[in-house]
């Protein structure tokens, strides 16, 4: 991949020089993956940095026979930079949602990379700030109403990596029990919430065109409560 689309396609390294990136890239992989395909297993974690050039993935917890889905990531998002850092066993994989392209970089060059450019690490701690920022909402909406969790879950992956559209903002069709788990209600509630918000107008959920529309976002967010 080329440095200019590199770093338009994320945002982290919109600044940083090409001579960097390419020093970034040069011992780089790019991987392909259908849907369903199991990414990194619980056993791979620590070995590189994986940046989601297109497609959807989501990080599972495991827990004996016990799967739940911690997060969905989109295009321009990158996991695994945390594992490089601790080196304890992982009960987490990645599973791709849809097709998936992604960039691999071996996690010293990617360590490397932050110390070389100062600019890049102070990027890099702000990013870790805001997604402890976003654990924290997620655990002050633990005794909201189910409905007002799935809006708020719905709106946060349509502002991370929703394309706009003319009728709305548009989503993968993200299956319902990953949806579930990571707005932290159950399964029927989250079927019942979705048919009333497309029978309202709100969005519509197409699992067969795979896309998730969002088209009153007004109300969306009213329900999230983020308006007063």
């Amino acid at each position: 991949m080329q440095t200019e689309s590199f770093a338009q396609t994320f945002p982290l390294f919109s600044t940083v020089s090409p001579e960097t990136l390419e020093w970034l890239l040069a011992p780089a992989t790019e991987l392909e993956y259908p849907s369903d395909r199991a990414v990194v297993m619980e056993d791979a974690w620590g070995n590189a940095v994986y940046f989601i050039v297109s497609g959807w993935v989501k990080v599972r917890r495991l827990s004996g026979d016990s799967v739940m889905t911690l997060a969905v990531l989109g295009q321009g998002d990158f996991f695994g930079e945390m594992a490089i850092l601790d080196e304890s066993p992982r009960s987490t994989d990645v599973i791709a949602l849809s097709r998936v392209k992604l960039i691999s970089i071996p996690a010293q060059r990617f360590i490397e990379t932050l110390f070389r450019d100062p600019h890049l690490h102070h990027r890099m701690l702000q990013l870790m700030v805001h997604r402890l920022r976003q654990t924290n909402m997620r655990l002050q909406l633990q005794r909201q109403a189910p409905a007002v969790k799935l809006a708020n879950t719905l709106l946060s992956l349509g502002e991370s990596y929703g394309e706009q559209r003319a009728d709305g903002t548009e989503l993968f069709s993200i299956p319902y029990q990953d949806l579930a788990d990571v707005a932290d209600i159950n399964l029927e509630e989250t079927k019942k919430i979705m048919q009333k918000l497309e029978e309202k107008g709100w969005l519509k959920y197409d699992p067969q065109q795979q896309v998730i529309q969002l088209i009153n976002l007004k109300n969306l967010t009213h329900l999230a409560g983020r308006l007063s």
